[in-house]
Protein backbone atom coordinates (compact mmCIF):
# COMPACT_ATOMS: atom_id res chain seq x y z
CA UNK A 1 0.00 0.00 0.00
CA UNK A 2 0.95 3.35 -0.63
CA UNK A 3 1.30 6.49 1.50
CA UNK A 4 -1.26 8.85 1.07
CA UNK A 5 0.26 11.89 3.17
CA UNK A 6 3.14 13.10 2.04
CA UNK A 7 2.88 16.88 3.71
CA UNK A 8 0.81 15.87 7.36
CA UNK A 9 1.87 13.64 10.46
CA UNK A 10 -0.19 11.42 8.96
CA UNK A 11 0.50 8.48 7.02
CA UNK A 12 -0.19 4.76 5.36
CA UNK A 13 -3.28 3.68 3.52
CA UNK A 14 -5.89 3.31 6.15
CA UNK A 15 -6.45 5.64 9.83
CA UNK A 16 -5.74 3.34 12.54
CA UNK A 17 -8.76 2.94 14.65
CA UNK A 18 -7.09 4.74 17.84
CA UNK A 19 -7.05 8.12 15.50
CA UNK A 20 -10.56 7.11 13.88
CA UNK A 21 -13.57 9.16 14.64
CA UNK A 22 -16.40 8.09 16.80
CA UNK A 23 -19.72 8.03 14.01
CA UNK A 24 -20.82 11.26 13.45
CA UNK A 25 -24.52 12.99 12.61
CA UNK A 26 -25.97 15.50 9.94
CA UNK A 27 -28.65 17.64 10.77
CA UNK A 28 -29.96 17.51 7.46
CA UNK A 29 -29.79 16.68 3.34
CA UNK A 30 -28.02 19.48 1.34
CA UNK A 31 -30.97 21.83 0.20
CA UNK A 32 -33.39 19.31 1.55
CA UNK A 33 -37.02 21.15 2.46
CA UNK A 34 -36.33 22.41 6.28
CA UNK A 35 -33.00 22.64 7.92
CA UNK A 36 -31.24 22.12 4.65
CA UNK A 37 -32.75 24.81 3.37
CA UNK A 38 -31.93 27.07 6.04
CA UNK A 39 -28.08 25.64 5.81
CA UNK A 40 -28.14 27.08 2.11
CA UNK A 41 -29.63 30.36 3.04
CA UNK A 42 -26.66 31.09 5.88
CA UNK A 43 -24.27 29.89 3.99
CA UNK A 44 -24.89 31.63 0.74
CA UNK A 45 -27.07 34.16 1.62
CA UNK A 46 -27.03 35.82 5.07
CA UNK A 47 -23.90 34.57 5.37
CA UNK A 48 -24.85 33.25 9.03
CA UNK A 49 -26.24 30.35 10.33
CA UNK A 50 -29.22 30.88 11.72
CA UNK A 51 -30.07 30.67 15.65
CA UNK A 52 -32.96 27.71 14.78
CA UNK A 53 -29.79 25.58 13.56
CA UNK A 54 -28.06 26.41 17.09
CA UNK A 55 -31.21 25.26 18.53
CA UNK A 56 -31.40 21.95 15.87
CA UNK A 57 -27.93 20.88 16.61
CA UNK A 58 -28.29 20.80 20.66
CA UNK A 59 -31.55 18.66 19.93
CA UNK A 60 -29.91 16.19 17.76
CA UNK A 61 -26.91 16.69 20.11
CA UNK A 62 -29.38 15.58 22.98
CA UNK A 63 -31.03 12.70 21.21
CA UNK A 64 -27.66 11.34 20.27
CA UNK A 65 -26.28 11.32 23.52
CA UNK A 66 -22.92 10.59 22.92
CA UNK A 67 -21.20 8.84 25.92
CA UNK A 68 -18.83 9.87 27.24
CA UNK A 69 -20.47 13.42 26.12
CA UNK A 70 -18.50 16.29 24.60
CA UNK A 71 -16.37 18.50 27.03
CA UNK A 72 -15.54 21.11 24.25
CA UNK A 73 -16.04 21.87 20.64
CA UNK A 74 -14.05 22.77 17.87
CA UNK A 75 -14.55 23.17 13.64
CA UNK A 76 -13.17 22.67 10.81
CA UNK A 77 -12.16 25.95 8.92
CA UNK A 78 -12.59 27.59 5.57
CA UNK A 79 -10.77 29.85 3.69
CA UNK A 80 -13.68 30.48 1.49
CA UNK A 81 -15.85 31.36 4.19
CA UNK A 82 -13.67 32.31 7.03
CA UNK A 83 -16.04 33.43 9.79
CA UNK A 84 -19.21 31.11 9.09
CA UNK A 85 -18.37 28.19 10.60
CA UNK A 86 -16.55 29.00 13.89
CA UNK A 87 -19.18 31.55 14.32
CA UNK A 88 -21.77 28.76 14.35
CA UNK A 89 -19.85 26.10 16.10
CA UNK A 90 -18.88 29.10 19.00
CA UNK A 91 -22.82 29.78 19.24
CA UNK A 92 -23.03 26.21 19.58
CA UNK A 93 -20.63 25.53 22.28
CA UNK A 94 -21.75 28.37 24.01
CA UNK A 95 -25.87 26.77 23.55
CA UNK A 96 -24.29 23.80 25.65
CA UNK A 97 -22.28 25.48 27.96
CA UNK A 98 -19.37 24.53 26.58
CA UNK A 99 -15.96 25.96 25.54
CA UNK A 100 -15.08 26.74 21.73
CA UNK A 101 -11.68 26.20 20.61
CA UNK A 102 -10.58 26.92 17.34
CA UNK A 103 -7.12 24.96 17.64
CA UNK A 104 -7.83 23.21 13.82
CA UNK A 105 -5.80 25.74 11.50
CA UNK A 106 -5.63 25.82 7.78
CA UNK A 107 -2.60 26.48 6.98
CA UNK A 108 -2.69 25.89 3.09
CA UNK A 109 -5.66 26.17 0.57
CA UNK A 110 -6.94 23.17 -1.42
CA UNK A 111 -9.79 22.51 -4.14
CA UNK A 112 -13.40 21.78 -2.98
CA UNK A 113 -13.66 17.81 -1.88
CA UNK A 114 -16.78 17.84 -4.16
CA UNK A 115 -14.62 17.99 -7.27
CA UNK A 116 -12.66 15.28 -6.66
CA UNK A 117 -13.28 12.28 -8.67
CA UNK A 118 -12.45 9.55 -5.93
CA UNK A 119 -11.08 8.62 -2.76
CA UNK A 120 -7.54 8.37 -3.32
CA UNK A 121 -7.53 12.03 -4.90
CA UNK A 122 -10.62 13.42 -2.27
CA UNK A 123 -7.10 12.32 0.50
CA UNK A 124 -4.63 13.24 -1.47
CA UNK A 125 -6.26 17.05 -1.45
CA UNK A 126 -6.38 17.37 2.05
CA UNK A 127 -2.43 16.38 2.72
CA UNK A 128 -1.08 19.09 4.55
CA UNK A 129 -4.15 21.26 4.99
CA UNK A 130 -4.34 21.55 8.11
CA UNK A 131 -2.53 21.49 11.51
CA UNK A 132 -3.54 21.45 15.08
CA UNK A 133 -2.35 24.23 17.66
CA UNK A 134 -1.34 23.96 20.69
CA UNK A 135 -5.19 25.11 22.31
CA UNK A 136 -5.97 21.59 21.48
CA UNK A 137 -8.07 19.80 24.83
CA UNK A 138 -7.27 16.04 25.46
CA UNK A 139 -11.14 15.72 26.63
CA UNK A 140 -13.62 14.39 24.20
CA UNK A 141 -14.41 17.00 21.29
CA UNK A 142 -17.60 18.10 19.37
CA UNK A 143 -15.90 18.81 15.64
CA UNK A 144 -18.44 20.86 13.92
CA UNK A 145 -18.73 21.63 9.87
CA UNK A 146 -21.57 22.48 7.69
CA UNK A 147 -21.02 20.11 5.08
CA UNK A 148 -20.08 16.46 4.33
CA UNK A 149 -19.11 15.39 0.81
CA UNK A 150 -16.83 12.63 1.02
CA UNK A 151 -16.36 12.45 4.52
CA UNK A 152 -12.10 12.60 4.46
CA UNK A 153 -12.63 16.14 6.00
CA UNK A 154 -13.83 14.70 8.90
CA UNK A 155 -11.38 11.78 8.65
CA UNK A 156 -8.25 13.61 8.46
CA UNK A 157 -9.05 16.17 11.07
CA UNK A 158 -10.24 13.65 13.55
CA UNK A 159 -7.06 12.14 13.08
CA UNK A 160 -4.83 14.96 13.41
CA UNK A 161 -6.87 15.74 16.64
CA UNK A 162 -6.59 12.16 18.35
CA UNK A 163 -2.89 12.58 17.27
CA UNK A 164 -2.40 15.65 19.31
CA UNK A 165 -4.19 14.49 22.58
CA UNK A 166 -7.82 14.80 21.64
CA UNK A 167 -9.38 11.40 23.39
CA UNK A 168 -13.03 11.14 21.52
CA UNK A 169 -14.15 13.20 18.53
CA UNK A 170 -17.44 13.74 17.45
CA UNK A 171 -18.23 14.70 14.17
CA UNK A 172 -21.43 16.95 13.68
CA UNK A 173 -22.33 18.35 10.02
CA UNK A 174 -25.19 20.69 9.32
CA UNK A 175 -25.72 18.83 6.02
CA UNK A 176 -25.15 15.54 4.18
CA UNK A 177 -24.02 16.60 0.31
CA UNK A 178 -24.09 13.93 -2.06
CA UNK A 179 -21.24 15.38 -4.78
CA UNK A 180 -23.80 14.98 -7.31
CA UNK A 181 -26.45 17.22 -5.51
CA UNK A 182 -25.23 20.44 -6.04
Amino acid sequence: TSNMFTQSPLSGYRIPPEQQAQEGRALSLWRDAGWGQLVAHGKYQTNRFSDELVTACVEMLQAWSPDPAPKWVTCIPSLNHPELVPDFAARLADALGLPFVPCIEKVRANRQQKEMENSFQQVKNLDGVFTITDLCLNDECLLIDDMVDSGWTFTVTSALLRQAGCSTVYPMALALNSPRMD
